[in-house]
C-alpha cells in the first residue's frame, strides 16, 4: 500500500508542498483522465478543468498563499467545485474526488502526456495495449516498443504514426518538446523574423500572429500564425520554404506545421480575407475569454466560430464573416477587446458597458528610468557596455525626452563611504555636462541600490543626497519567506530618495521563481509615500505580471516602464514592458515615464 501512495503522489501529485506548476500538471491529469473514460459526458468538466489549470500555471501568487489568505476565489477561471478540491489538496495531500477520476487509469498514462502530440486516448491505448505500468521506464519502454514495429500493427494506428511516435519522443528527449516555454521576447523574434518572410509573398494579404504570442503571455509554447489569402496552396508552400526549417511537420491545404532551428514549433492557418477577422478572434483569446465570450452570444442566440457568427437555433441561418474584429465585437455588441485584455477578468463586462480603458501605448513612453551605462562606478554588480553618448544617441532615435542613468550602486565591500562619494560626484558632474551640452534629451542621475538582508542600503545619506532619485532592488538572498522579503523591502523604500522599486519580484523566467510578498502592505506603502512600481522589460525578468499591474492601478500607484539595459540597443525591449502594462489595464497616466522631463522632476520632487 505504501509503495502505491508513493506512486501516486509522484506522477499525479507530485509531492505535498505544491508550486503552482505542480498543480497545474495535476489538473491537467484530471482533464486528461475525464478525456480518457468519456470525452462526450465530461466535456464541461474537461473544459473546466484546462481552464483552471491555465489560471493557476500564470498565477503569480501560490495557490497555498491564496488558500492561507481565504482569497482563493479571487483567481479568474477557478470554479467553486475546485476551490473545495485544491482546499482538501493543500490540507490533505490528496484528493478523493481525483482518485475517483483516477481510477482504472494507469499512472504510466501520464508521463506520456509531456510528449508532443501524445494525447490522452493514444497515450492510453498504448499503455493498456502494452501493458505497460512502471511510469518511470512508459516513455523508453514505448520508444523500445516503436523501435521494433509494433505499434504499427495496432487498430488504428499504421506505419507513419509509429514512425511519427519514435519521431517526436527522439525530440522530446533532446529537449525538443512544445511543453517547454519560451520567454516572449524569443518567442517574439522568431514570429517576427516569419512574418516578415511571409510577407515577402505577393500571395499573403494580411499576416498575423495568434494566441498567448499576440496577447503577449511572458512566457510562450507554440507560435500560431495566421495569413489571409486567395491562394493558400502557395502561401503554404512558401510557409514551408522557411530558410530556417528544420523539418516540415504538416502540410495540409489550409494549415501547415513545421519546426525551426531551435526545435521550436510554428503552426500556420489560412483564411479568406472575407473571414479573417473572425479567426484572429478565435484565436486569440485565451480559453477562460473565449469559452465566456460563447456564453455571452448563447444569449443573444448567436454562434461563434473562426468562420463568423450564426444565430442560433435558426438551422437556415447563415454564418456572417468578418475581415476585421471590430466588426465581429461590434455585432455581439461589444467594444474592440485589445488582445493583452483577453484573459476573462472583466473585459467583456467592460466592453459591453464600452468603458474598457484607453491603454497606455509604446509612442506614450517620454524616457526609460533604468538604464546602465559604462560610467565606471565600479559596481556591486554588473557594468554597462554602452557609453552615456550612446545611450543618449540612441534615446534622441527613438524620440525620448530623457535618459535615467541607474546604474549599480558601487561595491560597499571595496570602497569606503567617502570614496563612494567621490565616484558619484564624478558621475553628477558627468551629467550635469551632458545636460548642458544636448538640449534635445535630458539625463537624471540614478543609481540603483541594493536592498540588504537587513532593509538598509549600502550607501550614506551623503551620497543619496547627490542623486536625483535612487532606484532600490533585491539582488541577493532570495530564500526569506514572506513577511521577511516584504520587511526588508518595506525598510529599503523608507529613504525619502527612493522613487522606483525595481523588478519587484525578482522573478527569472525558467531559472528562478519570484518571491512571496504582501502586496497589500507594499502597495499600501507605494501609495502613500509617492513611490512607482518598475514593469522592468529585460526579457527573462518581465517583472512584475499583470495581476499585480492591475492591483497597483486599482489603487492608484504609479509605474514605471524600464528596460534595465545594459547596453544601448536592449533598449528596444521597452515594447514587452509596455505589453505587461496593457495586460494590467494600466493607462498612459499610470506610467511615469509618460510624464515630460518638468512633470517627472516635479513628481521626483513632491
Amino acid at each position: 500500500m505504501r509503495g502505491k501512495l508513493v506512486l501516486i503522489f509522484s506522477v499525479r501529485y507530485t509531492h505535498f508542498a505544491m508550486l503552482n506548476k505542480d498543480i497545474a500538471d495535476l489538473l491537467g491529469n484530471v482533464a486528461a483522465a475525464y478525456t480518457i473514460k468519456d470525452e462526450n459526458k465530461f466535456r464541461f468538466q474537461i473544459i473546466a478543468y484546462q481552464k483552471a489549470a491555465s489560471s493557476i500555471e500564470n498565477s503569480s501568487t501560490q495557490i497555498s498563499n491564496l488558500i492561507k489568505e481565504n482569497k482563493l476565489g479571487t483567481l479568474p477561471g477557478v470554479g467553486p467545485s475546485i476551490r473545495e478540491h485544491l482546499k482538501e489538496l493543500v490540507k490533505k495531500g490528496k484528493v478523493r474526488h481525483f482518485e475517483w477520476v483516477f481510477k482504472g487509469i494507469p499512472d504510466s498514462v501520464f508521463p506520456l502526456l509531456k510528449i508532443p502530440s501524445l494525447g490522452p486516448k493514444t497515450a492510453y491505448k498504448l499503455v493498456k495495449s502494452f501493458n505497460l505500468k512502471n511510469p518511470v521506464t512508459v516513455i523508453t519502454d514505448i520508444k523500445l516498443i516503436a523501435m521494433e514495429g509494433k505499434i504499427s500493427k495496432l487498430a488504428g494506428f499504421g506505419e507513419k504514426s509509429e514512425k511519427d511516435i519514435l519521431q517526436v519522443i527522439n525530440e522530446y528527449e533532446k529537449g525538443k518538446n512544445k511543453a517547454k516555454r519560451m520567454t516572449l521576447p524569443f518567442a517574439f523574434q522568431i514570429a517576427e523574423n516569419i512574418i516578415t518572410h511571409m510577407r515577402k509573398s505577393k500571395d499573403v494579404i494580411r499576416v498575423e500572429a495568434l494566441g498567448s504570442l499576440r496577447r503577449m503571455v511572458p512566457t510562450v509554447g507554440d507560435i500560431d500564425i495566421a495569413a489571409s489569402t486567395k491562394h493558400p496552396r502557395n502561401v503554404i508552400n512558401h510557409f514551408t520554404n522557411y530558410p530556417y526549417v528544420e523539418r516540415v511537420l504538416e502540410k495540409g491545404d489550409v494549415s501547415s506545421s513545421i519546426l525551426v532551428s531551435g526545435g521550436h514549433q510554428v503552426d500556420l492557418m489560412i483564411q479568406p480575407e472575407n473571414s479573417f477577422g473572425s479567426l484572429l478572434q478565435h484565436f486569440t483569446g485565451s480559453k477562460s475569454h473565449n469559452i465566456h465570450l460563447r456564453e455571452y452570444a448563447l444569449k443573444k442566440g448567436l454562434s461563434l466560430s473562426e468562420y463568423g457568427i450564426k444565430k442560433v437555433p435558426d438551422k437556415e441561418s447563415q454564418i456572417k464573416k468578418y475581415d476585421s474584429e471590430d466588426k465581429f465585437y461590434k455585432d455581439l455588441g461589444l467594444a474592440w477587446i485589445p488582445p493583452e485584455l483577453r484573459e476573462d477578468t472583466g473585459e467583456i463586462e467592460q466592453a459591453a458597458k464600452g468603458k474598457l480603458p484607453i491603454l497606455v501605448d509604446l509612442n506614450d513612453i517620454k524616457g526609460d528610468l533604468h538604464v546602465h551605462s559604462n560610467f565606471p562606478i565600479e559596481p556591486s554588480h554588473d557594468l554597462g557596455k554602452s557609453s552615456m553618448e550612446e545611450i543618449l544617441e540612441k534615446g534622441k532615435t527613438i524620440g525620448y525626452e530623457y535618459i535615467g542613468f541607474a546604474e549599480h550602486n558601487p561595491s560597499f565591500s571595496k570602497h569606503s563611504s567617502s570614496e563612494m562619494y567621490k565616484i558619484i560626484e564624478n558621475k553628477r558632474k558627468k551629467i550635469e555636462q551632458l545636460n548642458s551640452g544636448k538640449k534635445y534629451i535630458r539625463s537624471f542621475n540614478l543609481l540603483e541600490v541594493d536592498i540588504n538582508t537587513r532593509g538598509v542600503l549600502p550607501i550614506d545619506d551623503r551620497v543619496l543626497n547627490l542623486l536625483d532619485f535612487a532606484i532600490v532592488s533585491i539582488h541577493t538572498s532570495f530564500g526569506l519567506n514572506k513577511k521577511e522579503m516584504t520587511n526588508r523591502i518595506l525598510k529599503g523604500l523608507f529613504h525619502k530618495k527612493v522613487k522606483i522599486l525595481g523588478h519587484p519580484t525578482g522573478r527569472m523566467i525558467n531559472e528562478r521563481d519570484e518571491y512571496e510578498l504582501d502586496w497589500e502592505k507594499i502597495l499600501n506603502f507605494c501609495y502613500k509615500n509617492k513611490i512607482a512600481l518598475e514593469i522592468n522589460s529585460w526579457p527573462n525578468r518581465l517583472d512584475i505580471d499583470d495581476l499585480i499591474i492591475r492591483k497597483a492601478v486599482d489603487k492608484n500607484v504609479k509605474l514605471a516602464i524600464n528596460t534595465d539595459s545594459h547596453a544601448a540597443y536592449q533598449m528596444a525591449n521597452m515594447k514587452f514592458g509596455i505589453a505587461l502594462a496593457k495586460r494590467g489595464w494600466a493607462k498612459k497616466s499610470d506610467i511615469i515615464n509618460t510624464f515630460s522631463y518638468n512633470e517627472l522632476s516635479e513628481w521626483f520632487n513632491s
